[in-house]
């Protein structure tokens, strides 16, 4: 739900000039999404998303040129050192065991990463579901969560 906000946040404000957050939360609403002042607030934060001359004196929301993002690795990287104690897959379906708790940060920072062939995921407790599209992807992704595992044990 926030990734799919988001995005069309980032799709709104591409499209027309948004100059407040009334008129964002505004044209959310007319996509059939209801948010908060608060929440919109804080994607603006997430999304780095700045404000810029639009011309005539007004300005409207963009995302920032100088927006830093972790890359793929180093965000996996992080996820795997704080939280994910095993990994294994059938199939199209990816399985991480987390320490109690994590499931749910370690499920949002993949479906916050930019991964072609992962369709979502699903968290419990202590439990991620990752669901790929075919079983080779699946097994790829297992692959480099092994590989990265095995090298923060050597550090």
């Amino acid at each position: 739900m926030k990734n799919e906000r988001q995005n069309l946040i980032l799709s709104i404000i591409a499209e027309e000039v948004i100059e407040t957050q009334e008129q964002l939360i505004d044209r959310l609403r007319q996509h059939g999404v209801t948010s908060t002042q608060a929440t919109v607030s804080r994607d603006i934060k997430q999304l780095h998303l700045i404000k810029e001359p639009a011309g005539n004196g007004r300005y409207r929301y963009a995302v920032s040129a100088h927006k830093t993002r972790l890359n793929f690795a180093d965000r996996l990287q992080t996820i795997l050192r704080e939280s994910i104690i095993g990994v294994d897959f059938a199939q199209n379906l990816v399985v991480l065991k987390t320490m109690p708790g994590l499931a749910g940060a370690a499920g949002a920072a993949f479906d916050g990463m930019d991964i072609a062939q992962m369709v979502g995921s699903i968290a419990g407790d202590d439990t991620v579901l990752v669901i790929m599209r075919d079983a080779e992807s699946a097994a790829e992704f297992c692959a480099e969560i092994h590989e990265m595992q095995k090298s923060f044990r050597s550090d």
